[in-house]
């Protein structure tokens, strides 16, 4: 299992979710994937499109405006 990391802070929507779905393209069956981000909208759009691409979402954590969602492949 590999740990895929993207960093999306500072980038507005539809940057996050592309590179969300470039790193699922990427990533193997098994791997997590951590996006770290602080759009509110993509907090909210990015585990909506793990869902629709089958993934499971392992977790959300947030601190004051930053948020790391983990996404299982």
């Amino acid at each position: 299992m590999v740990e895929i990391h993207v960093d999306v802070r500072g980038e507005t929507c539809p940057v996050p979710l592309v590179e969300m779905r470039k790193a699922v393209r990427k990533a193997e069956q098994g791997d997590i994937i951590e996006i770290t981000g602080d759009n509110p909208a993509s907090k909210k759009e990015i585990p909506m499109a793990a869902d629709a691409l089958s993934l499971k979402v392992v977790s959300i954590d947030e601190n004051e405006k930053v948020w790391k969602i983990k996404i299982l492949k």
